[in-house]
């Protein structure tokens, strides 16, 4: 099915609008809806009792002021998530009850100071707090709001006795969302959470996403070769993913050409590539601070200063992309209904 907008990309508000919130509160939800968004993006982990919390990482220390709390004090530990050493409070040792006692910090505060303010201000949001700002958002607006559930470290998780796919159908089943496919899309940086959910006959859209460099955490599937990401966007890779899922989500980098020196010159093919096999693409993340573009776009050596987003932007849409993810989800749409 279609998850394409009409006249121009589906508007992601990645995470809400954390350029002005501090990123999966409540404000930054609401927000990204009033500034126009077609959808919010949630990413997806898992308590000790099963609840599913929307925390970007399992790891919650830049995130939250779990170290203000001094009855978690003895939580904080060493883990190795996806092949990475990662220090910190993890979800996974919490039970709902004791999360909802934290509140939500911005995370990239040297970026973004002027989200200090809301620091503190706001609980962490279970995936079902999310899926009633999605509602609500479409009753506002007249037309109905998506969302795009991001599942975070499946095969972590599944190791530790959480099965994330299945949490989340009994969820979708709870909150009535498993009914509603045109509204709901999934997508992860592992296959084989995105298969099983296929397998039971899940009703929404399948995406599946790359990084730029390395290899899914799930590799290899069984009876499989292990396959970096940049084998799924080959055209072998896109045969076989068209076969499994509905859609492919990259960074941005790879829809930018870029000459010797690293400039963009022009788009890639690879969104003509996946169409050509039946596939919706989206891309990850738009943002206007330099520190983020393309060196060809920024303004100057100071990376939380704005630069040329507008062209970078524009370049990215001009791929004929179906879907982007943006910090600030009014700069998309501005840029889309002046391209229109």
């Amino acid at each position: 099915m279609s998850t394409r907008a009409a006249g121009g990309p589906l508007i992601i508000g990645h995470r809400g609008a954390p350029g002005y919130r501090p990123e999966h509160s409540a404000a930054a939800y609401r927000l990204a809806f009033e500034l126009g968004a077609d959808a919010v993006e949630p990413d997806i982990v898992a308590t000790s009792d099963g609840v599913l919390v929307v925390r970007h990482e399992n790891e919650i220390s830049g995130t939250t002021n779990v170290a203000d709390h001094p009855e978690f004090a003895a939580r904080r530990t060493s883990k190795i998530v996806d092949g990475t050493k990662h220090t910190g409070w993890f979800v996974e040792d919490f039970t709902w009850e004791e999360l909802s006692r934290l509140r939500c910090r911005e995370r990239l505060a040297k970026v973004r100071p002027d989200n200090l303010e809301y620091d503190n201000t706001e609980s962490i949001l279970r995936l079902r707090d999310v899926l009633r700002i999605v509602d609500e958002a479409s009753a506002a607006s007249g037309q109905p709001k998506r969302v795009v559930v991001e599942i975070k470290h499946a095969k972590f998780l599944l190791q530790v006795g959480l099965d994330i796919g299945s949490l989340l159908l009994a969820e979708l089943a709870a909150t009535g969302w498993d009914a509603r496919p045109e509204q709901l899309i999934i997508e992860s940086f592992e296959l084989g959470v995105l298969e099983s959910l296929s397998r039971a006959r899940v009703r929404g859209t399948l995406v599946y996403l790359t990084e730029r460099f390395g290899t899914p955490p799930d590799e290899p599937q069984p009876g499989r070769p292990s396959r970096n990401y940049a084998w799924y966007r080959s055209d072998a890779g896109l045969d076989f993913l068209a076969q499994r899922v509905d859609g492919i989500s990259v960074a941005k980098g790879n829809l930018i050409r870029v000459n010797a020196l690293g400039r963009a010159t022009g788009p890639t093919d690879l969104v003509a590539r996946a169409h050509a096999r039946g596939l919706l693409v989206y891309t990850w993340t738009l943002r206007p601070e330099n520190r983020y573009l393309n060196v060809r776009f920024q303004s100057s050596l100071r990376g939380a200063d704005w630069g040329d987003w507008q062209s970078e932007f524009g370049l990215i849409l001009s791929s004929g992309v179906d879907g982007v993810f943006l910090d600030h989800p009014d700069l998309g749409v501005a840029l889309r209904d002046a391209t229109a």
